[in-house]
């Protein structure tokens, strides 16, 4: 699944400026940024839900078409779900809706609220359920007719860490057959857990996307330094930055190799233990490029 230049305009306002990214196939992206960065109205043009103003989704290489979209399983921001319909009956409509016989939707709607321990619930209706349950259900809607793509606005929501992991075990049995999964999350904690890629969008304009090791590879390399006397002296040696120091233990960043031999240097004449490199997580280089 390809984003290009995506564009949407509201009037003079710009919510989402010429976005492009993809999501790679059996791959779970973490899509990233603050209330109002443009995150839901993108997911709500690559779903058709909303009219594009510019630029082109692609599905397989080739511009996305209703049925294609029609195959993807789809959590809006804004639930969708009748509060006063029984939770089987609403999943088995929502399945039919889907392309499904009743029957087969039943029996999937079943297997997955089995599956978020919701089998006991099933002639409730939506609104006697906590909103963590709710979320459970509406999982359950997305994932009903066993989609091709995923796309996920806040799906951890309310959720907690019991139903996360139930959550995300079922997510991973869909990426194993190939479907690339892309979610939004406030929740940066899962984001460096769960996401194989990751894609910052920040009013409305991506300020980073790629693999893990491809957005940390983009980022200043850091170091720590840990010697068996005080390390007070790292910063008199030219091209070191100290971002951190405290008694025999530094973290610090280097301008160039000679920077790194001067400072290796010295340290061995001050009991070197240890100097290693750190790779920052996804949740640091989220908040190094939105600062």
């Amino acid at each position: 699944m390809e984003v290009r230049d995506l564009t949407r305009t509201f009037g003079d306002k710009t919510a989402v400026d010429q976005v492009s990214f993809t999501v790679e196939p059996g791959r779970m992206t973490g899509f990233i940024g603050a209330n109002g960065a443009g995150k839901t109205t993108t997911m709500r043009m690559m779903m058709g839900v909303l009219r594009i103003t510019a630029g082109e989704v692609l599905w397989n290489g080739e511009p996305i078409k209703d049925a294609d979209r029609a195959a993807f399983g789809y959590m809006p921001e804004e639930r969708g779900l009748y509060p006063k319909q029984t939770i089987l009956d609403q999943l088995g409509y929502l399945g039919q809706l889907r392309g499904m016989n009743r029957a087969d939707a039943l029996a999937e709607a079943n297997r997955l609220l089995e599956r978020f321990a919701l089998g006991d619930r099933t002639k409730d209706k939506l609104e006697t359920l906590s909103l963590g349950n709710q979320q459970r259900v509406q999982i359950a809607a997305a994932l009903l007719h066993q989609p091709n793509a995923l796309i996920l606005d806040e799906p951890f929501s309310g959720l907690d860490p019991v139903a996360v992991d139930s959550m995300v075990d079922l997510l991973r049995e869909h990426m194993d057959r190939g479907v690339p999964v892309l979610f939004s999350s406030h929740q940066l904690d899962l984001v460096n857990r769960l996401c194989d890629s990751m894609v910052i969008l920040d009013h409305g304009k991506v300020l980073a996307a790629g693999t893990a090791d491809e957005l940390r590879a983009s980022r200043p390399k850091r170091h720590r330094l840990r010697c068996s006397q005080d390390v007070g002296w790292v910063r008199a040696v030219p091209g070191v930055t100290v971002e951190d120091l405290e008694g025999t233990e530094a973290t610090l960043s280097l301008d160039d190799d000679e920077a790194r031999q001067g400072l290796l240097q010295r340290a061995v004449d001050h009991g070197l233990l240890e100097f290693t490199d750190l790779a920052p997580t996804l949740s640091e280089i989220y908040r190094e490029v939105t600062r």
